[in-house]
C-alpha cells in the first residue's frame, strides 16, 4: 500500500505497513519494552482483530535506523449490532444516534483495545513536539488512504497519555485538538516488602480484611485452573459466551473481540499470556486474562456468568486473585483499566487520570466538539475506597 517512506524532518522518516511479514526485522528490539507494540501481540490483532476493525503499524526512522514503532487503528462503528446495552436512557440514545450518523469512521492512533499509553515507543529520547508531529501526519496520511477508498474518516483520536507528556503535547502539535479525561486507569502499586497473599492481607484494615474474608467464603465450590492452548480451544464457545455477556453490557463499546481472540493469543504469545478459568461442578463460569508486559501485570478481557458472579462474588475474587499474582511473582504494578473503579480501589488500585486528544474533519462540527463531547460523555459517580492501615 504506503512504498515510500514520508519525511517529517531531514533526518526523521517514518514508513506505515498494513502487514506484520513486512515489519523491519528490528521492530521488536525497538519495542522490547513493551509487549503490546511486539510482533507478538501484533500478530494477535493480525489474526484476530474485531471484525471493524483495521490495524496499521508506523515504523519511525532516523537515517535508515529504526528508532521507533507505534500502531493506529481504524473503527468501522457502522459494523457493530450494538454499542452496549447497559444504560438505556435518552442521553445514551442521542450519544448512539450521533455516532452511527456523524462518528461512524474513527481513526486511533494508539491502541483502543487496552488501557494506557501503548500507542508508540522509541528507543532513544525524542522530544514531544517531534512525536506530535509524527502521530499527526501519520493520521493525515491513513485519512486520505481512506479517502481514496471512498470512506470518510470522521473522528481521529490520539489515544491515553498521562500527564506530563499530555501537557507537553498540548504545548505543541495537539495544541489545536480538544483535549479530554474519561474514567481514570486503574493502577495498583505493589509494595516492594510484599512477598505473599499473606503480606498483603495483612496491610490490610480490619473492614478491608472482613471484605477479603467474606469474598473467599463465597468462593467456596469455585475451582481455578490456568488453561493452556488446547484447554482454551476446548472452552473457547464458552469462554466468548462469558467474554460476551460481559463486553454487551458496558456503557460503551467500539468493537467486540473475534471468536478465536483467546487462542489466537495463547498461540502468538505462550506463557506471557495466561486465562485462568473458574469452574463450577467442572463447568466454566468465569474466567480472566493477563499479559506479562515486564514488570508490568496487564490485566485484559474477562468474562462471567452473572448468576454465578453475584453468588460467589466472582469478580471481586478475580480482583484477588490478579492482585495474588501479581504479589507472588514479584511485578511492580498492576494495570487494572478502566471500568468498575470503586470495587478496584477497594483492592488497591488508585485512579490515574489519562488523556486522550481528539478532532472532528468536519470543520463546523469540530468547532464545537467540546461542547459535544461532554455533552455524550456518560457522568461517572463513584467514591474511592482506601483499604490499608
Amino acid at each position: 500500500m504506503w512504498s515510500d517512506f514520508f519525511y517529517l524532518l531531514e533526518t526523521i522518516t517514518y514508513k506505515i505497513y498494513v502487514a506484520i511479514d513486512q515489519l523491519p526485522d528490528s521492530w521488536d528490539e525497538v519495542a522490547q519494552h513493551n509487549a503490546f507494540l511486539q510482533t507478538h501481540y501484533l500478530k494477535v490483532l493480525e489474526e484476530s482483530a474485531p471484525t471493524n476493525m483495521q490495524c496499521f503499524y508506523i515504523g519511525i526512522f532516523e537515517k535508515a535506523e529504526l528508532i521507533g514503532v507505534a500502531l493506529a487503528q481504524y473503527l468501522n462503528l457502522n459494523k457493530l449490532e450494538s454499542f452496549g446495552e447497559r444504560d438505556k436512557c435518552l442521553k445514551t440514545s442521542v450519544r448512539n444516534f450521533v455516532f452511527r450518523n456523524f462518528g461512524s469512521h474513527t481513526l486511533f492512533l494508539g491502541n483502543n483495545m487496552i488501557t494506557g499509553q501503548n500507542g508508540y515507543i522509541f528507543n532513544k529520547e525524542i522530544d514531544s513536539k517531534t512525536i506530535g508531529q509524527i502521530l499527526k501526519q501519520c493520521a493525515d496520511e491513513i485519512t486520505a488512504y481512506f479517502k481514496k477508498q471512498s470512506i470518510k474518516i470522521h473522528i481521529v483520536s490520539f489515544k491515553d497519555f498521562y500527564k506530563d507528556c499530555a501537557d507537553e503535547l498540548k504545548q505543541s502539535a495537539f495544541s489545536e485538538m480538544y483535549e479530554f479525561n474519561t474514567q481514570p486507569n486503574m493502577i495498583f502499586e505493589l509494595k516492594p516488602e510484599w512477598k505473599t497473599n499473606e503480606d498483603y492481607v495483612a496491610a490490610l484494615s480490619k473492614k478491608y480484611r472482613d471484605q477479603y474474608k467474606r469474598a473467599h467464603k463465597k468462593f467456596e465450590g469455585i475451582e481455578t485452573r490456568e488453561l493452556f492452548l488446547g484447554d482454551i480451544i476446548t472452552h473457547e464457545k464458552r469462554i466468548y459466551e462469558l467474554y460476551y455477556h460481559v463486553a454487551k453490557n458496558a456503557p460503551f463499546n467500539t468493537f467486540f473481540l473475534d471468536k478465536n481472540h483467546f487462542s489466537s493469543f495463547k498461540k502468538q504469545c505462550g506463557e506471557r499470556f495466561i486465562l485462568i478459568g473458574y469452574f463450577l461442578d467442572n463447568e466454566l463460569v468465569g474466567f480472566h486474562t493477563l499479559l506479562l508486559n515486564g514488570t508490568t501485570l496487564e490485566t485484559y478481557f474477562l468474562g462471567y456468568d452473572e448468576k454465578i458472579q453475584k453468588e460467589k462474588m466472582l469478580y471481586l475474587n478475580m480482583l484477588y486473585n490478579m492482585t495474588k499474582y501479581g504479589i507472588e511473582n514479584q511485578f511492580k504494578e498492576i494495570i487494572f483499566g478502566r471500568t468498575a473503579l470503586e470495587i478496584k480501589s477497594s483492592v488497591g488500585a488508585e485512579p490515574v487520570m489519562m488523556s486522550g486528544f481528539i478532532y472532528h474533519n468536519n470543520k463546523l462540527i469540530d468547532k464545537y466538539f467540546d461542547k459535544i463531547f461532554q455533552r455524550l460523555e456518560p457522568n461517572i459517580s463513584w467514591q474511592q475506597r482506601h483499604p490499608f492501615k
